[in-house]
């Protein structure tokens, strides 16, 4: 099979003038270069420059001898590899173009290699670097990946390689007293001069350029404020570009290839994602969780946007006030950072009454304050980020088990307690720094063997677990947190804030039933409403129709279950739904909403039409679409359960099935909707796209692509 590997550069922002780059990135280095070894020798093949100077072009072909085991060397048959490489200068834009491919063995791999240096958009004193590369091995004698490793690291080192040599060559300029070469100016009385010149430039280029340069960048100042506080600015890069300094100030020192997946992912990102994007260090997180491979991040990571999508993780902090239950019997808190600037946050389990919170609060309101809680982690990291001058990506959980008994082992506590480890595990990978567990039980081992198999791990590799008063010995909490704020309940001197739990009084628990609608309360406080769909009893909406072409928009999730969504048109109005059209289901389902309006003995084809496909959704999806209606009437929008064998997909042990203490009626589905209205002139899509297909069901989670039925082909996001 064949392997493409892509490369891309962060822009590197050199703080000297373009000419000055261009006095030794360009003639210093040929035609062979003892700084880099491996560059034997290089002839000029073909040479262009334009009357005015202003245009320079030079290709060469260049002799290389890879550091490559002999072996294969003989193998291949070749001792030197040859490469051409084209550079084009143009003195009046101040641009070089750099493109190389190889000649040696083209047949085999295509390597191709793009270069350039162009004027920074906010000061044309400053020089910018990009590069970007390709490889493709099609066959090699057998040994494509060795073929593909020795390339990479090759590749990589010539990376750092190129950047030593321009500091080099800059400091050697300078040692000569050269600090100034002078910019290109058009020669006085040339009257081919406007011919040559593209005709889009105005009468003086050379004046003229840094104008056009800002208003590139004129984008430029709301990156600085993403980059980082104001009073730090980090050197702004166009088409808000990842700069390198800006990497290694803000997200760590990464190689070339990981800071190539950090842009490709991060643009893929900013093509195709249609809501808020994350912010780089997070979406390095992904990236470090499953080492790098950029396909297998890209799809955690659609996975997590969606859920936050439905969840409305985003608000979480500004608008969710956790019940007073929780302010009074959760015995966590922040509280400082850890010797590595890493915010700390303390957790006193023991003292903890995990089954009162589960019987007052239930699941869903314990997972929203978790949640909270990890979404204030990611806040202070960036917060140190700033205070410590250095990054910091991840915290460090102390937990206390001191006090904890069998009572922490009650079923339904640990299944929401694997729940919501799960739910972090999947939306917050590699934020926990370390987790230190103190004053473990001898209980704790059951209690370790029933949560370990949900840690993934590289988690578990920073669990540290003392027994008894272990931490205060050598190799103990000292090690990882200062004297000073070590908490008083732990022998220290340091008043801590932390709630100390105690029992939920029994008068504040609830029954089942409450919880459920509590539940379905949390989901409500949004736009979205919220349906259940059973088998035999889909959920179904009116949208009455006047102007034929209005666009009917949708936005549903759908959280339990797989279902078919369909919309259809009718020309008379459904009757008002009866009330007890639920029967025997209204008892299982407080609080859900299910309504059918398509009268039973209506028929499909005679009273009423399907105008689009049938689409099936899976648990999990989050889907998106419109219609344009060519009819007035009205429009029945129908979510039915989908029925289908069951299948065991999911690769990971679901908490579910671990601990089967869950009854869930298998045959109720879950979705949350939003629907709305546009009228035709106000849909920012063209109307035409909108009817050649039909429709554009979408999913977040991959680029759409309309085929002629309405549905479009999508990654599936669970």
């Amino acid at each position: 099979a064949a392997m493409v590997q892509k490369y891309q550069s962060p822009v590197r922002v050199y703080k000297h003038p373009f000419e000055l780059i261009m006095a030794l990135a360009y003639e210093r280095r040929f035609p062979t270069c003892p700084l880099i070894p491996m560059f034997v020798a290089s002839d000029t093949v073909n040479e262009y420059k334009s009357e005015d100077e202003a245009i320079h072009v030079i290709e060469r072909r260049c002799k290389l001898d890879i550091d490559a085991p002999r072996l294969l060397k003989k193998i291949a048959g070749v001792d030197y590899v040859y490469f051409v490489q084209k550079n084009s200068l143009n003195r009046r834009e101040r641009t070089l173009h750099i493109e190389a491919y190889n000649e040696t063995f083209s047949n085999r791999v295509i390597i191709n290699e793009h270069c350039c240096y162009t004027v920074h958009p906010d000061n044309e004193d400053w020089t910018c670097f990009e590069q970007s590369a390709s490889l493709d091995i099609k066959s090699f004698f057998g040994f494509e990946s060795t073929v593909e490793k020795i390339a990479m690291k090759q590749y990589t080192s010539n990376i750092k390689k190129g950047k030593e040599i321009i500091e080099y060559y800059l400091k050697q300029l300078e040692e000569e007293g050269i600090t100034f070469v002078p910019r290109w100016t058009p020669p006085v009385a040339c009257k081919l001069e406007s011919s040559a010149r593209p005709a889009r430039r105005p009468a003086s280029p050379a004046v003229n350029i840094p104008d056009s340069a800002t208003k590139e960048g004129s984008n430029n100042k709301e990156i600085l404020n993403t980059a980082g506080s104001p009073s730090e600015p980090t050197a702004g890069t166009p088409d808000d570009k990842l700069d390198a300094d800006y990497i290694k100030r803000y997200l760590g020192d990464l190689t070339p290839m990981q800071e190539s997946c950090l842009i490709r992912l991060r643009q893929w990102l900013q093509e195709t994602h249609k809501g808020k994007i994350p912010k780089d260090e997070h979406i390095l997180r992904f990236l470090r969780a499953r080492d790098f491979n950029i396909d297998k991040a890209r799809e955690i990571l659609c996975q997590s946007l969606t859920w936050r999508k439905q969840h409305q993780v985003d608000y979480i902090l500004d608008t969710w006030n956790p019940p007073q239950v929780l302010q009074d019997y959760y015995a966590g808190g922040w509280h400082h950072h850890d010797k590595d600037g890493r915010p700390l946050y303390v957790l006193r389990l023991g003292q903890m009454d995990t089954k009162g919170l589960v019987r007052a609060l239930g699941e869903e309101a314990l997972l929203r304050y978790v949640l909270s809680i990890n979404e204030e982690g990611l806040r202070r990291c960036e917060e140190n980020t700033k205070v410590f001058g250095r990054p910091i990506s991840s915290w460090t959980c102390l937990v206390d088990l001191e006090g904890l008994n069998m009572r922490h082992l009650w079923r339904p506590g640990v299944k929401a307690l694997l729940r919501i480890i799960e739910v972090v595990e999947a939306n917050y990978p590699e934020t926990l720094g370390r987790l230190l567990i103190l004053r473990a039980p001898r209980v704790f081992p059951v209690l370790w063997t029933l949560v370990s198999p949900f840690i993934d791990d590289n988690t578990r590799k920073k669990f540290l677990i003392y027994a008894g008063n272990d931490y205060q010995g050598p190799g103990g909490l000292l090690d990882y947190i200062d004297k000073e704020i070590i908490p008083d309940f732990l022998g220290g001197e340091c008043m801590c804030e932390v709630p100390e739990g105690g029992l939920v009084p029994k008068s504040l628990y609830r029954t089942a039933e409450e919880l459920e609608n509590e539940d379905i309360k949390l989901w409500t406080e949004t736009i979205y409403q919220s349906a259940s769909v059973f088998k035999g009893a889909p959920h179904e909406i009116l949208i009455q129709i006047v102007d034929a072409s209005s666009v009917i928009t949708w936005d549903f999730d759908v959280c339990k279950g797989d279902i078919v969504f369909n919309i259809f048109h009718s020309k008379r109005a459904p009757q008002p739904p009866k009330k007890d059209s639920l029967g025997a289901h209204s008892i299982t389902s407080p609080g859900g909403n299910n309504v059918q309006l398509i009268d039973k003995v209506w028929q499909l084809g005679r009273d009423y039409s399907m105008v689009e496909s049938p689409l099936i959704c899976k648990e999990g999806e989050s889907v998106q679409g419109s219609h344009v209606t060519r009819w007035p009437g009205f429009y029945i929008l129908q979510w039915k359960f989908h029925s289908m064998p069951a299948c065991a997909t999911t690769n990971l042990p679901r908490v579910d099935d671990v601990l089967a203490s869950l009854q869930v009626s298998s045959h109720k589905c879950k979705v949350m909707y939003y629907t709305e209205v546009i009228g035709s002139e106000d849909f920012r899509g063209s109307m035409t796209s909108l009817e050649s297909s039909h429709s554009g069901f979408s999913q977040l989670s991959a680029a759409t692509t309309s085929s002629s039925q309405s549905h479009s082909s999508s990654m599936i996001s669970r």
